[in-house]
């Protein structure tokens, strides 16, 4: 029997006293009272939340089971299923904010259902009219997700901030691998004027040097003479292609001067990007320890592509910060090839998991609440949205997982 079933089924309804809770914050924030419900009602055979007015009463579900969530009421009388065509039914849900869905019902099957979606988050107060023979059957409750109430003085000592969702400037980004090279002013071949021997070497690889310091002594083969080789440069000596007693003139460079605090990151262009990228453009060039960052502009891209890895190189300078950037050593860059407006976007430090969806908390009065979003491009600043938020909405940017913490602490559940 139904009248078994639902005696079975039957949970004191009755709304918990709630006791003010601990803020994310930990400074005397307090959730809303009927957050405390937590599915304590008397449910029906369809699990739904039962209604009851004398001898009447209506089930309430959201079937969830469909691409989108729909009302669904079962009606009853004397706890025996009623033909749903016997009743007129409507439903208003007035939301956060407030804003008010309103739900028309006809009969199919044993139930009367609306079309309308019930749109996320699924926490309003609801209104529920039923019409059955004449007679008319009002029931009102709150039903909440996702909510939570802090106070501000709590929300100012957790650190948290918020700002009203509005159009954004989002940029479009291009990671680069490349590497860090000595600029070509930087290094220097020293090559002996004259062909002749090698005298004297006060140098070795490694060596840091000064420029005009005295670095060999040649005789040279035809006068017999012997001439100095001074640094043309200031830096470290990177190669060394001489000893004392050898035989210069050859066409091969003495000494290899390079100054370590002259360099630049060359980044790789493939063909693909290569046309995106121009000079000027701002690259935020990273270590790959990822101790070091820097953001500066493409000074040069050549013109012609390397024949083995077929890229581009482009140059991007970098001053000099006492060795920070070693000659050799690998680097990542970002670099920004296009900039759009989009109507509507948040801050993507604010986006926070919320059961399956990504959200953000909306702010209105002391009351904070889960919004929903569907999302386009992100940046690391910025991200686009495109459904789930209204323009002008006030949004959790700063603490936003300390918001999440107290409402998961208040156990606002995903319950109708």
């Amino acid at each position: 029997m139904i009248r078994a079933t639902l005696s079975r089924r039957l949970v004191a309804v009755s709304l918990m006293a709630f006791a003010v809770g601990v803020s994310a914050c930990g400074q005397g924030g307090a959730a809303d009272p009927a957050e405390a419900e937590a599915g304590e009602y008397e449910r029906g055979p369809h699990n739904g939340r039962m209604l009851r007015d004398g001898d009447f009463a209506l089930e309430v579900t959201i079937f969830e089971e469909g691409p989108e969530p729909l009302y669904r009421l079962y009606p009853y009388l004397n706890d025996e299923p009623v033909d749903p065509r016997q009743v007129q039914a409507s439903i208003a849900l007035t939301r956060l904010g407030p804003s008010v869905d309103r739900f028309a019902f006809t009969a199919t099957e044993d139930y009367l259902t609306s079309p309308t979606v019930v749109a996320e988050p699924h926490s309003f107060d609801v209104a529920v009219v039923a019409t059955h023979a004449g007679q008319q059957h009002r029931w009102a409750y709150p039903s909440y997700e996702g909510r939570t109430i802090i106070a501000p003085d709590a929300a100012q000592a957790g650190g948290v901030t918020t700002e009203r969702a509005g159009s954004a400037f989002l940029g479009e980004s291009l990671p680069l691998q490349g590497r860090i090279e000595i600029t070509p002013e930087g290094q220097s071949e020293v090559h002996a004027r004259y062909p002749g021997r090698v005298m004297a070497l006060s140098v070795e690889l490694g060596n840091r040097v000064r420029r005009g310091q005295v670095l060999a002594r040649v005789e040279s083969s035809e006068s017999l003479q012997t001439y100095s080789i001074t640094a043309p440069i200031s830096g470290v000596i990177m190669a060394k292609n001489t000893n004392v007693g050898s035989i210069t003139g050859n066409g091969e460079p003495m000494l290899v001067i390079g100054d370590p605090d002259q360099v630049h990151a060359e980044f790789f262009l493939y063909p693909r990007d290569a046309e995106r990228v121009r000079v000027g453009q701002r690259v935020e060039v990273l270590s790959l320890a990822g101790d070091h960052r820097i953001n500066a502009p493409v000074e040069a891209i050549l013109p012609t592509a390397d024949i083995t890895s077929q890229t581009l190189i482009a140059h991007v300078h970098l001053p000099s910060q006492n060795g920070a950037w070693r000659p050799g050593l690998g680097v990542r860059g970002t670099v920004q090839v296009a900039t759009s407006e989009v109507p509507l976007a948040v801050q993507t430090k604010a986006i926070q998991p919320f059961r399956d969806f990504q959200v953000v908390y909306a702010k209105v009065g002391n009351t904070y609440e889960v919004r929903m979003l569907e999302l386009g491009r992100r940046t690391p600043e910025w991200t686009e949205v495109l459904g789930g938020l209204e323009p002008g909405t006030e949004y959790v940017v700063d603490g936003a997982f300390l918001i999440r913490a107290d409402i998961e602490k208040s156990g606002a559940s995903h319950d109708h």
